[in-house]
C-alpha cells in the first residue's frame, strides 16, 4: 500500500513547475491531492495527469492574495475531506531585478502578500484539522535567498527570511501537536521562475522533480524524526 494512502495533501502554486512536481509526487505516494492555484486551466491539467496515472486529486481555485478566499478554502477542505494531513506552501512570485529604494510600495506589498503572508493564512486556516487530529505535516518552500545577501532583490530575500523566521517559530508551536513544520531552501531552480538573461545553465540547475524527491522525504520519515530545514545547492553552479 502506498504509504500516503488516505492522506488529504494541499500544494500551493500547484499549477506548474515546483507545485506541480510535488503534486504529481504526493499523488503517487497515494494522498489524494488539494491543487489550488490562480490558473484553473493549468490545476486541470495537473489533476488530468494525477488522474492518469491511476492518482486522486480536486482542484481548488484560490487568490492566496485574499484572506477570506483563503478563509473559504479552508472551510472546504474541513467539510469536504474533514481533515488535512500534508499542507505544502510553494506559492511564491519575484520581482524584477533593481535596488530597492526602487521597489514601488505596492510591488512590494504585492510580493509579500503571496510569499510570507499567504503561509501564514494558509496556516491558520488548516493548522486547526491537523491539531485535531495530532499529526500532520506543514513544508514551506523557502529559498537560499532566504539566509544570504541578494542584491537587487532585496524585497524577495527579506520575505524569504521572513518565511525562514514563521517556520522556525510555528514549528515550535505545534511540535507537541506531532506536527512537523518544515522549510525547503533551495538554490536555482530550473522553472519559468527563472531569469531566462541569466546566463546560468537550465541543465545544471535543480530540477523541480528534486524538491519533489526532498518533499517525499519528509513526509516518510518516521514518527520520531523531525526534518526541521533542508537546504538545496546545484551540484554544479550554473
Amino acid at each position: 500500500m502506498p504509504p500516503l494512502t488516505s492522506q488529504i495533501a494541499l500544494v500551493t502554486g500547484a499549477a506548474r513547475g515546483v507545485g506541480e512536481a510535488i503534486a504529481l509526487r504526493l499523488a503517487s505516494l497515494g494522498a489524494h491531492v488539494l491543487l489550488t492555484a490562480r490558473d484553473t486551466e493549468r490545476l486541470n491539467d495537473v489533476r488530468d495527469q494525477i488522474q492518469n496515472a491511476g492518482g486522486h486529486a480536486t482542484v481548488l481555485p484560490c487568490d492566496l492574495t485574499d484572506a477570506s478566499a483563503i478563509a473559504r478554502l479552508g472551510e472546504q477542505v474541513s467539510r469536504d475531506f474533514h481533515r488535512c494531513d500534508i499542507l505544502v506552501n510553494n506559492a511564491g512570485i519575484a520581482l524584477p531585478s533593481a535596488p530597492l529604494h526602487e521597489v514601488a510600495p505596492e510591488d512590494w506589498d504585492r510580493l509579500f502578500a503571496t510569499n510570507l503572508r499567504a503561509p501564514y493564512l494558509m496556516i491558520r486556516a488548516l493548522a486547526p484539522l491537523m491539531i485535531a487530529a495530532r499529526s500532520g505535516h506543514i513544508i514551506n518552500i523557502s529559498s537560499l535567498a532566504g539566509r544570504n545577501p541578494l542584491p537587487n532583490n532585496a524585497a524577495y530575500a527579506a520575505s524569504k527570511w521572513g518565511l525562514n523566521g514563521l517556520t522556525y517559530s510555528v514549528a515550535e508551536e505545534l511540535r507537541h501537536y506531532n506536527i512537523r513544520v518544515c522549510a525547503i531552501a533551495p538554490g536555482s531552480i530550473n522553472t519559468h521562475f527563472g531569469d531566462p538573461s541569466s546566463g546560468k545553465d537550465p541543465g545544471k540547475k535543480l530540477q523541480p522533480e528534486d524538491v519533489a524527491a526532498v518533499v517525499e522525504s519528509i513526509v516518510t520519515q518516521s514518527p520520531q524524526s523531525f526534518i526541521s530545514e533542508v537546504l538545496m545547492r546545484p551540484t554544479q553552479k550554473p
